[in-house]
């Protein structure tokens, strides 16, 4: 098991390439940045999970956070997604970011069967959607691990963890709701923006 960071925690700063190319800083240099751990490109329960924070994206951004996703597949897998979505996403195919977070894998990741819904809602919709450029690639075996478990992170610009959510299953993620949640109970220990 890798070792879990708690809120407190402090991360380095670093640049990494996002899949469309440009830099993108971790943590951001100004407000908050939710760090979404996801798991593989094909991932249908992964794919609904983006697609609410796409939609709800002006929300996010208006509180401040910049939204950061992270995927453990190569960048070839990852090239429909950044076309589609409004925040940078970064492929992390040799789990660097991944290990140095504490994200994990586990059976558990897909054994439990109230995520199971959520994958045929995923599944069902790309299917339905084959040809539409938001679901290139969802549903597709990419060759990398399906035991990948999920992992959220809000941290400040310090590199402080203001808060960490380590998924027990594949659908255990942070919703908008619970983000934006986290991020106001938090709100007294945010420097100013």
């Amino acid at each position: 098991m890798a070792t879990q960071l708690a809120s407190g925690a402090a991360v380095p700063s670093r640049r990494v390439r996002a899949v469309n190319g440009r830099q993108v800083n971790v943590p951001a240099k100004r407000g908050r940045a939710h760090l979404q751990f996801r798991r593989f490109a094909g991932c249908p329960i992964c794919h609904v999970l983006l697609c609410s924070f796409a939609d709800r994206y002006v929300e996010v951004v208006g509180t401040g956070i910049t939204v950061v996703v992270l995927f453990d597949s190569p960048d070839a897998e990852l090239r429909g997604y950044w076309s589609v979505l409004p925040f940078p996403v970064v492929a992390d195919p040799d789990w660097v970011l991944y290990r140095d977070f504490g994200v994990d894998t586990g059976l558990r990741a897909i054994a439990d069967p109230r995520e199971w819904w959520t994958g045929i809602r995923g599944g069902t919709a790309a299917l339905l959607h084959r040809h539409d450029p938001d679901y290139v690639a969802v549903g597709s075996a990419d060759g990398t691990t399906h035991w990948g478990l999920p992992a959220d992170f809000l941290v400040d610009p310090d590199g402080t963890v203001v808060a960490a959510h380590y998924g027990h299953n594949a659908d255990d993620q942070w919703s908008v709701d619970r983000l934006l949640e986290v991020h106001r109970l938090h709100r007294g220990a945010a420097p100013p923006p």
